[in-house]
C-alpha cells in the first residue's frame, strides 16, 4: 500500500486485511515506519517486531496479525540466523548500521524488503499487506533492490537484492495498491508515483483506491424554508441560510470529486475502488468492518 501522506493509506491497508479475514484468509500487516496508528484501528495496543493478533479468527473466517519491521531488528535476526549473534549486537549498539547505510544507500530498505521476502517465501499468511512509506519514499524504498543490484556484484547483499527484485516484479506475488483522495494534489502525486513505479521499479499496479468519497445526497437543491414548511415544521432565524450554505458546500464538494475521479481515470486507466468518507475523528474496529464491507462492494462492482 502506498500513497501521499494523509490519504488514509494505513486505514485502507487495515480494511483490506479485515476483508481478507472475512473471506477466510489469514492476513499479515507489515508496518515499516511505525507510529502509524494501525493497531488502534483494531482497538489494539501498538505493534512490535514480534507478530501480534489484531483480529482473532472467527467461525469460517481468517485472522489478522500485525508487526512492525525496522532495519535494526531485521539485521539482528538475519545475523542471528547465520550464527553471528555477538556480531549483530555490537553492530547495532555501536551505531555501525547507520554508518553502513550512509555508505551504501538503500541498505536499510533492503533489510526490510528482505524480511518481507522471507515472510512471503515461508507462507507466513495467505496475504501479506505492507503499509509502505508515503509516496515519495515509497519509490526509493522499492527501488532499493534494483539500486543495490547495480552497485553490488557478488555476495549476500547481491543475492538478497536479486531475490527481492524477483518478488517485486512478479505480478503473481506482489502488487502495489495506490491510495488517494478525490482531490487535485493527491491525484497528481498518485499518477506520478504510478508511472515511476511501473517504469523504474517494474512492479505491477493493482486497483487504485480512492478514499474519502462523499456520498451523494438527494434534495440538496431544495429551498430549506420550503422543505421545512412541507415537512410541517419551522426553522429558527438563520437556520435556512446555514442549511443553504451547507448544501452548497456539499454540492461543490461532490462536483469536485466527480471531476477528479474522471481525471484520474483518464490519466491512469486502472480500476478504481471507492471508499466513503467517514465523518468521525477517530476510527475503531466497527468502522474498520464498515470500510471492509464498502471495499467488498466496490470490488464486486468492478467489470
Amino acid at each position: 500500500m502506498a500513497g501521499k501522506g494523509g490519504v488514509g493509506k494505513t486505514t485502507v491497508a487495515a480494511a483490506l486485511a479485515r476483508l481478507a479475514a472475512a473471506e477466510g484468509m489469514d492476513a499479515l500487516i507489515v508496518e515499516v515506519e511505525g507510529k502509524s496508528g494501525l493497531a488502534a484501528l483494531f482497538d489494539r495496543p501498538p505493534l512490535g517486531y514480534e507478530e501480534s493478533i489484531l483480529w482473532p479468527r472467527a467461525a469460517g473466517g481468517g485472522e489478522v496479525r500485525g508487526r512492525t519491521l525496522t532495519p535494526d531488528d531485521a539485521l539482528l535476526e538475519y545475523l542471528d540466523d547465520h550464527g553471528m549473534r555477538r556480531v549483530s549486537k555490537r553492530l547495532v549498539s555501536s551505531g555501525a548500521l547507520d554508518i553502513v547505510s550512509t555508505a551504501v544507500p538503500g541498505i536499510k530498505d533492503i533489510l526490510i524488503l528482505g524480511k518481507v521476502k522471507q515472510l512471503e517465501a515461508k507462507r507466513a499468511a495467505d496475504v501479506i499487506i505492507v503499509d509502505a512509506p508515503a509516496a515519495g519514499h515509497a519509490i526509493t524504498f522499492l527501488l532499493a533492490a534494483r539500486a543495490l543490484l547495480d552497485a553490488v556484484n557478488v555476495g549476500p547483499i547481491h543475492t538478497q537484492a536479486r531475490e527481492v527484485l524477483e518478488l517485486l516484479t512478479d505480478p503473481a506475488r506482489a502488487q502495489v495498491v495506490l491510495v488517494t483522495l478525490p482531490e487535485e494534489t493527491p491525484v497528481n502525486e498518485l499518477v506520478e508515483t504510478a508511472f515511476h513505479l511501473e517504469d523504474r521499479v517494474g512492479v505491477s499496479l493493482g486497483p487504485v483506491v480512492v478514499n474519502g468519497i462523499y456520498p451523494e445526497l438527494p434534495g440538496l437543491d431544495a429551498d430549506p424554508s420550503a422543505a421545512a414548511e412541507e415537512a410541517g415544521t419551522t426553522l429558527r432565524d438563520g437556520e435556512a441560510d446555514a442549511l443553504k450554505r451547507a448544501a452548497e458546500f456539499r454540492l461543490a464538494r461532490t462536483a469536485l470529486q466527480q471531476e477528479q475521479l474522471a481525471r484520474l481515470a483518464e490519466r491512469l486507466p486502472l480500476p478504481q475502488l471507492r471508499l466513503p468518507f467517514l465523518f468521525k475523528a477517530d476510527l475503531g474496529a466497527d468502522d474498520l468492518t464498515a470500510m471492509a464491507d464498502a471495499l467488498r462492494e466496490s470490488i464486486e462492482a468492478l467489470p
